[in-house]
């Protein structure tokens, strides 16, 4: 039977509360990590985000602590050219991974990102969930088929963040789900619910958080 992708539940209020209070905490930027050597110590559960070059991770980051200028945002696609750790509270990091599929980066550059995201996603024992973000504007591309068969390869549950959901109508957002679902379906570390979000409107937030919290 094919999984049928449907869309996360917003949590009960317990869960909810356990998840603002994850985020309520000190969320502090850590370090950017350039070779594996930088890694910071595996003391903790780790989740990590994912995405074409501006497909909102830094911002999507940004809503989920709270705070506007922890992970920098940028209007200039590939900025993002290091692994950059988060804490969240005292027992998690949360890990904004280089966009990929900018094609203006030099062949080298992108070359060195890949190498360090394949060694980062096959050997990090601590990540316990990837979470591939996908423009709800765009629905998935090559490059975000190409990630996610990394993450099968290497054995690490991904979830699907569908990002700036705020700026399609709801008929459009409906036929890109369909295309996200069909495209998750060919991938065996697909976690079957998608998170719709919106880090303008805050659509999703409360749901992001919860899931990251009750992660074991």
């Amino acid at each position: 039977m094919q999984i049928q992708f449907s869309i996360a539940e917003e949590p009960d209020k317990a869960t909810a509360e356990k998840g603002r209070m994850l985020f309520a905490g000190d969320t502090e930027f850590v370090k950017g990590v350039v070779a594996m050597d930088g890694l910071p110590p595996a003391d903790r559960m780790e989740v990590c985000f994912a995405g074409r070059s501006n497909v909102g991770k830094s911002t999507l980051i940004n809503a989920l602590t709270g705070m506007k200028a922890l992970a920098r945002a940028s209007n200039t696609p590939g900025r993002t050219q290091e692994i950059n750790y988060f804490t969240a509270g005292a027992d998690h990091y949360l890990v904004d991974l280089p966009g990929y599929g900018y094609a203006n980066a030099p062949l080298p550059v992108v070359e060195k990102w890949q190498k360090l995201l394949k060694q980062y996603l096959s050997g990090r024992q601590t990540l316990r969930r990837a979470f591939v973000l996908i423009d709800a504007r765009h629905g998935v591309k090559k490059v975000d088929d190409e990630i996610m068969a990394l993450l099968d390869s290497s054995a690490v549950t991904f979830q699907c963040v569908l990002t700036k959901s705020d700026k399609v109508k709801e008929v459009e957002r409906s036929r890109v789900l369909d295309q996200v679902r069909t495209a998750l379906a060919k991938h065996p570390a697909a976690f079957p619910e998608i998170v719709v979000t919106s880090s303008e409107k805050g659509w999703g937030i409360p749901t992001l958080r919860a899931i990251i919290a009750t992660l074991e």
